[in-house]
């Protein structure tokens, strides 16, 4: 990959500089600062190891641009406008808000324990109501949106063509994430809200439209901008976000600034799974996150989610668990051990660079022990 190392015997001090990294089959030179969106947590429900994948590799990744020399940038959002959150709110007998900053509390705290750095910010989506607005009205302007009955929706045909999928699986994942493809007063069934009338029940804020909320992806697109500018370095998220979520919000942002790509590069986690389906709130197939913890060392449940490819589903086993736990060891181990290869570290970075190869990055500091035992320890954050 062309590295320049500089090798330093201070701990946490940059080793890479000049550095590329590459995520899939994108290879980003690397500038800085590297500015990372996260997307973060609806606040309505417990945090399960699904979940937690999602941020631990995110954490990760930042740390090893940190490794390279870079300064990071992160912005992991919360979308405390959801209809999700208000139904699970109502359910409750609490304010919608009240409520979710309970749940954002509860996610944070198993983040910490977890050893998940906290972002450089955290916007709420109820406080970026305004920018919703100036991103709809920016849409409306360029002839990217059109307004219908309190409504503000985004011409989204263009955006099914762009992510590859066939007009009938577009159309079920914006099912499955609560979207209304038949509603009668969109132009296109691929149309989504940025802007959308609310009901006695449901949020509102006053709007040149009427009251109303944000829809889901504008939200995201509008807090990525207003925090991070109008293109960003890496989008982290779930794979399962890759289509409805993360496709409309690039697309919003481009068409609203002109400048694209939004995203140079993307970090879709795979998904876990447990029982033969996807970890899922609705399916009740779930590992929570605080249990695993009050149970094993969390260095050996961040290791479990690390010893893999990041970008492929994974099925959760508590052998793999128990396999974590001892590798984890074997590196502790390792890292007590003298120094026997000076160009091990330098291995560890380049196996971290290309495409976050941690299983790489582990069987170099295994064999080689010392400092690059020691440095991936520290990357990874398992001390």
């Amino acid at each position: 990959m062309g590295l320049m190392v500089q090798r330093s015997t201070l701990p946490g001090q940059p080793l890479v500089r000049g550095a590329q990294l590459r995520l899939g089959d994108r290879v980003l030179p690397l500038l800085s600062p590297a500015r990372v969106y996260v997307c973060g947590i609806t606040p309505y429900d417990v945090t399960h190891l699904g979940h937690a994948a999602t941020f631990v590799w995110a954490d990760v990744a930042a740390s090893v641009l940190r490794a390279a020399g870079v300064d990071v940038v992160t912005c992991r959002n919360v979308t405390d406008v959801d209809d999700v959150l208000t139904r699970a709110a109502d359910a409750r007998g609490r304010a919608y808000d009240e409520f979710a900053l309970y749940q954002e509390y509860l996610f944070d705290k198993d983040m910490a324990a977890l050893g998940v750095h906290r972002p450089s910010h955290a916007p709420r989506a109820r406080h970026f109501i305004g920018q919703v607005q100036r991103l709809a009205a920016a849409l409306l302007a360029s002839g990217h949106a059109y307004q219908r009955e309190g409504h503000v929706y985004f011409r989204g045909r263009q955006v099914v063509a762009r992510s590859g999928l066939t007009a009938e699986q577009a159309r079920a994942l914006a099912q499955e994430y609560g979207d209304d493809p038949d509603d009668p007063l969109r132009d296109d069934p691929f149309d989504v809200p940025v802007w959308r009338p609310s009901d006695e029940r449901q949020p509102a804020w006053p709007s040149p439209w009427g009251p109303g909320r944000p829809g889901w992806h504008a939200e995201c697109a509008a807090m990525a901008v207003a925090v991070l500018g109008t293109s960003v370095d890496i989008v982290a998220g779930g794979d399962d976000l890759r289509f409805p979520h993360h496709a409309y919000q690039a697309a919003m942002v481009e068409a609203a600034t002109s400048v694209t790509p939004f995203a140079r590069a993307h970090l879709h986690v795979g998904t876990v799974h447990q029982g033969g389906a996807k970890m899922a709130k609705s399916t009740g197939n779930l590992s929570l996150v605080s249990d695993l913890l009050r149970e094993h060392p969390a260095g050996a449940v961040r290791l479990l989610i690390l010893d893999q490819p990041w970008h492929e589903p994974w099925d959760y086993e508590p052998a793999r668990l128990a396999a974590a736990a001892a590798t984890l060891e074997d590196l502790y181990a390792a890292a007590g051990r003298p120094d026997t290869s000076p160009g091990a570290t330098d291995a560890v970075i380049e196996a971290l660079l290309d495409n976050l190869d941690v299983p790489r990055a582990i069987a170099v500091a295994r064999t080689s022990g010392g400092e690059a035992a020691r440095l991936l320890l520290r990357v990874l954050s398992l001390v």
